[in-house]
């Protein structure tokens, strides 16, 4: 496991080496801060010093930005041709495919913490449960490691970033909409009502849920710890074949 530090660093420092890693982080922070002082997110209708109308848009947001950090974990690899080059070098594909994916869940949690001012907001407006905040930004760090996982994932299964997205977007948006009656109730009509109830347990939100409350419930981490592990298993696989 001694080749994974330096993947680490090359792939980390590599996202700043372009204006785009730049954009992205601004991009994010205007987005859900905007999002939170909207009328839908109501910051201060609120009347709480919480951070929950901020991150309830997480799980959404994250549909569509870890999607767009994950598809060149691999697909610009095959494309350019570097990923021959990549295992021609003294590194086993498990710490290739950990090292890539750590450097991005540490660039995409270092897009979460610079949220920061938002905890800043609260503390100056009132009296915040810091412990409530801290379990939030605990699960958005670990859902955010799930959304990657999947992302990264689907990116091995492709040569073009664009596929890679799409592909992403759609895994990323089913286990997202099964936290929904609506949406579990559909299912109903095709699967035993068993299945459709267990397959309701693999959302995003409900897992994500207990932590914005201040919950840090075993089985919530184990889930995104899980399935961060078996999609990473999942891209071993499909890089070895």
């Amino acid at each position: 496991m001694k080749q994974i530090t330096p993947i680490f660093k090359r792939e980390f420092l590599g996202y700043f080496r372009a204006p785009v890693a730049y954009v992205f982080l601004v991009s994010f922070l205007v987005i859900s801060v905007s999002l939170a002082f909207s009328r839908y997110g109501g910051f201060f209708k609120a009347g709480t010093a919480g951070l929950e109308s901020y991150f309830v848009f997480f799980p959404w947001l994250f549909m569509f930005i870890v999607p767009a950090i994950g598809m060149r974990l691999w697909s610009e690899e095959k494309r350019s041709g570097t990923v021959e080059l990549l295992f021609t070098l003294p590194v086993t594909t498990l710490e290739a495919v950990l090292g890539k994916f750590l450097a991005g869940w540490a660039f995409l949690a270092l897009a979460i913490v610079l949220s920061f001012p938002m905890a800043m907001t609260i503390a100056y407006l009132g009296s915040p449960d810091w412990g409530v905040v801290t379990t939030t930004y605990l699960g958005a760090i670990l859902m955010g490691g799930s959304y990657l996982g999947v992302c990264s994932l689907t990116s091995a299964l492709t040569k073009n970033q664009v596929i890679s997205f799409v592909l992403s977007l759609g895994a990323c948006a089913v286990l997202l909409f099964l936290g929904f009656s609506s949406f579990t109730d559909s299912l109903e009509h095709v699967l035993p009502l068993p299945v459709a109830d267990a397959l309701a347990n693999f959302s995003f939100i409900t897992h994500f849920d207990a932590f914005t409350k201040g919950i840090v419930d075993p089985k919530d981490v184990v889930f995104f710890l899980s399935l961060t592990g078996f999609t990473l298993f999942l891209n071993v696989v499909a890089l070895e074949r």
